[in-house]
């Protein structure tokens, strides 16, 4: 049979499995142009069928000749939902009614096939074949295996899996109790403030050269107390609510057909993608922000009793050698930085994990669009201010950690007291008679820049999912709304200690933070929300 040019093969319907009815399909030609001599051009080759599913015009993702390849091999992996749409244009001959016809038959054979796996499981069929085949049908169906994963062993017992730091992290976030890993930070932090006591560093204060005596004591620095003890317990609860919503609730309303299984397998190979930040990221924040900070900032200057930097509670032995000896300091501080480069490092993973969630909510979106029978842009439409909201919180927060560690820093060389009477004087400062910000003193300040890239990271974010989720029209007044909020917070956070006032506009950006953590959407998505069920009703 011949349509639009093209060797066509209406469906069998014989209950073939997916790798049966392509293997058929494939030595036929099924879909390939006719030559010059009316026959069809030959059977399909993997590079054949890679491009003519990559120049279908509204394809504009193409597909990866690896997993055209494992088509036509003899393994466990299937088809996803989404190239089935693309094999069946191939197999129809680009004509609408039949490529409805194979698209239904090419999900019908995938589902006998996922079926198929299934009841070998059960019936234990796997345990004879094999460590290799219990990886292989673990991984995804439709995309090649990640090379990291899985590594011969020499002695001849089979494969070994690697850790995956990828997975593993993500587990952490999406697995077991959500309040697990709040609550393990905040565990942490309240640790901290028990040594601090025991040491007798925790309320501690120092004369200057000049004279003033400020509190450096470790209870008084937000960036090690309401950093740890609220804003990342907060900042982890939200990322968990989100990535939990999206992976069992929102994830399945939007793929085709709503399989559990194949949704999660999707899931981690976009995870597992992102295996290289994972590792750059740990390295980052274990090695730089934790081994060499501590060994640059904390232990040098202790051993040899300087440095150009600010005294604070980590370097108290130096000026107050009685309230704390000088091995407990190093051990304390040891502690302390070691417990503050994993939190970091958990959270540069929860800003991975919520980019990862974006582009794939993004993905899933294109993928939808001209999908016959539901209207899954109306449900990618429903899911998108959800997502907005939890990524606005986040930022929020990651803005609200970034403004404590640099006004920490900014504190211990000014000329106050104890931070907060340092901002109540910058204030009232402004409102009668302002003074020179400057102190005098230059020293070292390394949290300004470790705050920065906190600040910065968490807006990319939420600059990256404003633009991907943000093209619905009714969306564009709440997402101004909390773009203001995150530019204002921001300025804040930048402005920190460059002039006399700058806590006045700090506090401004910090009450809007505040109520945006209630109501992200400021009161106009859920407004937008219930109209637009009232109009569909």
């Amino acid at each position: 049979m011949i349509k639009n040019g093209k060797f066509f093969l209406p469906p069998s319907k014989d209950g073939s499995d997916f790798k049966e009815l392509f293997k058929q399909l494939a030595a036929a030609g099924a879909g390939r142009p006719l030559g010059n001599d009316g026959f069809p051009a030959g059977p399909w080759t993997p590079d054949l069928l890679a491009e003519a599913i990559s120049q279908i015009d509204s394809n504009r993702i193409g597909v990866d000749l690896r997993t055209v390849q494992l088509w036509f091999q003899e393994n466990d992996k299937g088809i996803s939902t989404a190239n089935i749409r693309w094999l069946a244009r191939v197999f129809g001959c680009d004509d609408p009614a039949a490529t409805s016809e194979w698209q239904i038959e090419l999900s019908a054979a995938q589902s006998r096939l996922t079926a198929k796996r299934r009841y070998s499981k059960k019936a234990g069929s796997i345990v004879a074949l094999g460590a290799p085949d219990l990886e292989r049908t673990a991984t995804a169906d439709d995309e090649p295996e990640p090379p990291a994963e899985l590594t011969q062993d020499t002695d001849g017992q089979g494969p070994s899996r690697r850790i995956s730091l990828a997975s593993r992290s993500e587990a952490l976030f999406s697995r077991g109790s959500p309040l697990n890993l709040p609550a393990s930070v905040f565990a942490g932090a309240t640790a901290l403030g028990f040594l601090s006591y025991i040491t007798g560093i925790h309320n501690a204060t120092y004369s200057r050269a000049d004279g003033l005596v400020k509190q450096v004591g470790f209870l008084w620095a937000p960036n090690w107390t309401f950093v740890f003890m609220v804003l990342l317990p907060l900042f982890f609860a939200f990322v968990i609510e989100l990535l939990v919503f999206w992976k069992y609730e929102g994830r399945l309303k939007l793929v085709a057909q709503g399989d559990r299984m194949e949704s999660d397998e999707a899931w981690a190979r976009n995870v597992e993608a992102s295996s290289y930040t994972f590792w750059a990221v740990f390295l980052i924040c274990v090695l730089f922000a934790g081994l060499f900070q501590w060994i640059g900032v904390s232990l040098i200057p202790l051993i040899k009793g300087g440095g150009n930097y600010a005294i604070d509670w980590g370097k108290l032995a130096i000026v107050r050698p009685e309230v704390i000896s000088l091995p407990m300091q190093i051990v304390f501080t040891g502690l302390a930085y070691l417990y503050m480069c994993l939190c970091f490092y958990l959270f540069f993973v929860g800003l991975i994990l919520l980019h990862t969630l974006v582009h794939d909510l993004w993905k899933i979106g294109e993928e939808s669009k001209d999908r016959p029978g539901v209207d899954y842009q109306y449900e990618v439409y429903k899911v998108s201010p959800r997502v907005m909201r939890g990524i606005f919180r986040c930022t929020v927060l990651g803005i609200l950690i970034a403004i404590c560690m640099k006004a920490q820093s900014s504190y211990l060389t000014s000329t106050g007291e104890n931070i907060a009477a340092w901002l109540v004087s910058d204030m009232s400062s402004a409102l009668s008679e302002p003074k020179d910000v400057s102190t005098g003193f230059r020293y070292r300040m390394p949290t300004h820049y470790t705050s920065l890239l906190i600040a910065i990271s968490t807006c990319v974010v939420f600059l990256y999912g404003s633009i991907r989720l943000g093209a619905e029209s009714r969306f564009h007044l709440p997402l101004w709304k909390m773009s203001a909020v995150v530019a204002l917070l921001f300025a804040g956070y930048l402005l920190i200690g460059a002039f006399a006032g700058f806590s006045i506009l700090l506090g401004i950006g910090v009450l809007l933070a505040i109520y945006g953590l209630i109501d992200p959407g400021f009161g106009r998505w859920r407004a937008s929300e219930l109209g637009n069920n009232q109009s569909v009703s």
